[in-house]
């Protein structure tokens, strides 16, 4: 083993991020078609899902952010697929301290990509448990492109 290798093991690289704190900061669930939604031989709904990420500071000095991570689940279905069957609108923070070895100019994509990253499999579970505890099959939200996200983002803004 060289002197380098045996130096990285003793000091690996610390994250660029780590969440303090995570939280609902706003749920609601609604199922305004039950109980028919509900009765055997329903239709598969069709479910649009909607993520959004916003931010803002706590602590410019420490380094500390707010991340919200907003999810929107809407399935319709019935007969004309116009009824609604459920709606879970979920807004999940997050209290994150950026590193210190992170430079400035790289803050604002670590905390709109990597903040989100670590808060989304906990809002997720979320989601899907409260579909499930709605009646319905649980939700899996399939993973996110966070980094895609932020373009999108920066593009319309």
């Amino acid at each position: 083993m060289t002197d380098e290798t045996a130096s990285a093991g003793a000091n690996p690289p610390s994250a660029p991020l780590s969440v303090l704190a995570q939280y609902i900061k706003d749920m609601s669930v609604e199922s305004p078609g039950a109980p028919e939604t509900l009765l055997p031989g329903q239709p598969a709904p069709n479910i649009s899902v909607a993520v959004d990420v916003n931010a803002r500071v706590l602590d410019q000095e420490r380094r500390v952010f707010e991340v919200i991570l907003r999810i929107k689940a809407d399935a319709k279905g019935g007969e004309n697929e116009e009824k609604t069957v459920f709606i879970v609108e979920l807004s999940y923070g997050g209290v994150v301290v950026v590193a210190d070895g992170v430079p400035e100019e790289h803050m604002p994509s670590v905390v709109m990509i990597e903040g989100p990253r670590l808060l989304f499999p906990f809002a997720r579970a979320i989601v899907s448990d409260a579909t499930r505890d709605a009646g319905f099959a649980p939700l899996l939200i399939p993973p996110v492109d966070f980094v895609e996200l932020l373009r999108r983002k920066a593009a319309a803004a």
